[in-house]
């Protein structure tokens, strides 16, 4: 029963925040704290970081400022997530919500109602839409960034600085992320560029997470439950049999499951006791089916098993097939051919078979499914809505399963601790157990979650409780900046105003932040400095003059004694410098002193503090300055190439080359506007331009051999490949020589295939060609797409233009042209 005085205060925050109280009446759940914290907010005018573990419902936050959004009349939201599978799911979503006409969808490769008071998009397609200044920004007033930790991405990061940095001050921003170990500080970046932003970090999961390790058929917790729910002390069961051998572990099984049946009374077969223990130290995992029937029989499934291959993901499913492991019934067989039928209609007949339809229906109405980049973006879709509904039971998934999509299981299971990274074997890291753990639990469902961890030989029971405990997950920036950006800049600003923008991002901000630290060790430094220097003052004259004399010296006489080797004229010069420091030593007024070496010793400290200092000044000279620097050396790099000139009043800025490089977007702009203004593509049809794009888009494995130039298209496409990769050459010689990182090399293996496909060659001629799965061709063509895109509109020949065009056309058709919407 609430006090008269939690009363009162329900009542008051009811009447001072009307909007979230009647968005909350509208939910399933009643709100959480953090919720409701981030509700009032934006209620209030701010704008909010929301940082909470996967499957907390921070997503609501967002919903909230649509619904803001929409009691005025005009008013508009963006939704930004960090990928097309994402924006879809979400626009779905809404569409519910708000009906169809309400809600937009833009992908890149989708345009569905984009003018809409409504519109769910990739964070690209919104920086785009800021650089070009488009009229959909007008009546803007909230953007909900879902997935902002995405900053950190290597690759695609920079976007999203962008994005913040640019957006007119008067919209709010949502921005929603990840449990990141230093959100106070991403907060304090906003609150500086975007203006009032409250921060709220929340680290309780609305559904507890129990916490296992799977040593053969045994289920033991991973934490001592006798300490308490919130303890981090290991179970000492789990201590024990790393301790132990094999065969101990086996003999105790043995023996407590004789005592156990000794005292109910049955007969029982009593434990082996000693033998021969050819196996010693290993425990026998469970076979996968094995372990789905565990989990099935302790009601533990729906379960997601990440398996960091996408082999091993397709080799559990046949494994589990082939054991006849079944989890569905007569009726959700049915349902889920359905389903599976409506879906996926519109692939033609002859493409099923080569993707293997017929197959993956079987394993779909068995409840298992696999999860990876490399199936076909339809079939993902189909195992994502089956899992939602309760018909998939068991999908085993690699990682890229854990960003975003909401697809909560009962049970996470963990086979291995550790991933290949492209160069080797690496354990994961505390963010990523917690992430791929954040899947376990769901909300109004289960009680709560579980995170299956099944123990491997050598494993260190208090190295998984230490990453299942820690939130280490910090957000590091990765932005810098690009030509495109460069020429943007510029144009709307002047290149004085940009350098001053591009030194408000936040990896500015986490550079000189550091300078902080740095500059406050170099004050301490300093103060200790002088103490020294007075310990060691001398009456007999200046002892820090004396001590480098010494210093010098002594350096000197160590390396002659190290390098005998010398030639005679290095040593004959250096044995003079010797001689002559020696003199200056012993003349020195100071050598005569009777504290001379206790003054030497304060000397000794202060030159080894002196070359730390140093050494900190020089960091804080690199850190200060960082983004703008390399800004400057861009610059320098448009130029030279006549993408920008300076007038006679000493202002910059865009020629016609520039103004072209505006609207080019993407790793290679500088490449391919340069490849536009030389005219290198002029010559090619519609197919080899399509191949064209795809080698400046696509990125080999590690381990791809470069046997693509073999298989090229031949005639006009060769020669321009063999240009381009000329006039690459030139370009990364440039950007060297500017101190800039260059790029990669023309990646050309897909090139062959990519001209097959857009020539309209079959589907399983083209996916033995490029030797990968359908998932990471159409990956892969939806790229190309873009880009082709983008030079049927920036292209000055017009035919050209029409060429990129019509190479859309043709390589967007079939399986790539698919799409749910």
């Amino acid at each position: 029963m609430t006090s008269p005085s939690d009363r009162y205060a329900a009542a008051r925050d009811a009447s001072e925040h009307p909007e979230t109280r009647a968005f909350a009446a509208k939910q399933r759940f009643d709100l959480d704290p953090f919720q409701v914290a981030g509700c009032h907010a934006l209620e209030q005018g701010r704008s909010v970081l929301v940082a909470a573990p996967t499957g907390a419902g921070k997503t609501i936050v967002g919903e909230f400022a649509i619904h803001l959004a929409m009691q005025t009349p005009g008013d508009k939201a963006f939704y930004t997530t960090p990928m097309k599978a994402l924006s879809n799911q979400k626009f779905r979503e809404l569409v519910d919500v708000y009906g169809a006409d309400q809600v937009g969808l833009l992908t890149g490769d989708t345009n569905i109602n984009g003018n809409a008071r409504i519109v769910v998009m990739t964070t690209e397609v919104l920086r785009n839409m800021i650089y070009a200044d488009s009229p959909a920004l007008r009546d803007l007033r909230y953007v909900i960034m879902d997935e902002v930790h995405y900053l950190a991405d290597r690759f695609r990061g920079a976007v999203w600085e962008e994005v913040i940095i640019h957006l007119p001050q008067h919209v709010r921003l949502v921005s929603l992320s990840a449990t990141v170990s230093n959100a106070e500080e991403f907060g304090d970046w906003l609150d500086t560029v975007r203006g009032d932003t409250e921060v709220i970090v929340s680290e309780i999961r609305p559904v507890p997470l129990e916490q296992h390790v799977l040593v053969r058929d045994d289920l033991l917790p991973l934490f001592d439950e006798r300490a308490g729910l919130a303890t981090t002390t290991v179970n000492q069961e789990l201590m024990r049999i790393r301790s132990f051998t094999g065969s101990n572990y086996e003999n105790n099984r043995r023996a407590q499951a004789y005592n156990s049946n000794r005292h109910a009374g049955r007969n029982a077969q009593r434990p082996q006791r000693g033998g021969s223990r050819p196996n010693a130290r290993r425990i026998e995992r469970m076979d996968r089916p094995e372990v789905v029937h565990l989990l099935d029989r302790a009601n533990l499934l729906p379960a997601i098993f990440f398996i960091f291959s996408r082999v091993g993901c397709d080799a559990a499913v046949q494994q589990v097939r082939r054991s006849g492991v079944r989890l569905t019934t007569t009726e959700e067989r049915a349902e889920i051919r359905a389903i599976v039928e409506e879906r996926t209609r519109t692939l033609q007949d002859e493409d099923l078979g080569v993707l293997g339809y017929w197959e993956w229906l079987d394993n779909l109405e068995r409840g298992v499914a696999a999860h990876h980049a490399g199936l076909l973006p339809a079939f993902k879709e189909v195992v994502e809505e089956l899992f939602q509904r309760k018909l998939v039971r068991v999908v085993f998934a690699t990682e890229t399963l854990a960003l975003g999509i909401n697809m909560p299981a009962r049970t996470v299971v963990l086979e291995k601790m550790e991933k290949f990274n492209g160069e080797a074997r690496v354990a994961i890291t505390s963010g990523e157990y917690t992430q791929l753990t954040g899947r376990a639990g769901r909300r109004g469902i289960d009680v709560e979650g579980h995170a299956v961890v099944q123990w491997t030989e050598g494993m260190d029971p208090q190295a998984v409780a230490a990453l299942a405990s820690r939130r280490t997950y910090p957000l590091n920036s990765s932005f810098r900046p690009t030509y495109n950006m460069a020429v943007n800049l510029i144009d709307l600003f002047g290149k004085t105003r940009a350098r001053q923008i591009l030194e408000s991002s936040f990896a500015q901000f986490q550079a000189d932040r550091s300078v902080v630290g740095l500059a406050r060790q170099v004050r301490e430094a300093e103060e200790s400095l002088a103490g020294y220097q007075k310990s060691m003052a001398c009456d007999h004259g200046d002892f820090t003059e004396y001590a480098a004399i010494r210093r010098e010296l002594s350096d000197l006489e160590k390396k002659n004694r190290q390098d005998s080797h010398a030639p005679r004229g290095a040593r004959e010069k250096r044995m003079k410098r010797i001689q002559s420091l020696r003199g200056q030593m012993q003349r020195h007024g100071c050598h005569r002193c009777p504290d001379r070496e206790a003054h030497a010793r304060w000397a000794e400290r202060y030159w080894k503090l002196k070359r730390q200092t140093d050494r900190i000044r020089r960091q804080i000279e690199t850190r200060t300055g960082t983004v703008a620097r390399v800004f400057d050396r861009v610059v320098e790099v448009l130029e030279t190439l006549d993408y920008l000139t300076v007038d006679a009043a000493g202002e910059t800025t865009l020629t016609d080359a520039g103004r072209t490089m505006r609207r080019i977007y993407g790793e290679r702009d500088l490449l391919v506007a340069e490849s536009l203004r030389q005219g290198l593509w002029s010559g090619l049809d519609a197919p080899s331009l399509a191949a064209m794009a795809c080698c400046l888009v696509y990125e080999p494995r590690r381990d791809e051999a470069n046997s693509g130039e073999r298989d090229l298209p031949r005639g006009a496409f060769r020669v321009a490949y063999e240009k381009t990769t000329t006039l690459w050459a030139e370009l990364d010689d440039l950007e060297k020589d500017h101190h800039l990182p260059g790029s990669e090399p023309l990646a050309p293996g897909l090139a062959g295939a990519m001209h097959s496909w857009a020539r309209g060659g079959m589907l399983d001629r083209v996916l033995i060609d490029a030797d990968m799965a359908a998932g990471d061709f159409v990956r892969w063509a939806k790229q190309t797409i873009d880009l082709l895109d983008q030079l049927s509109i920036v292209a000055e020949d017009a035919a050209l233009a029409r060429n990129a065009r019509a190479a859309l056309d043709g390589v967007r058709r079939g399986i790539v042209a698919y799409s749910s919407m």
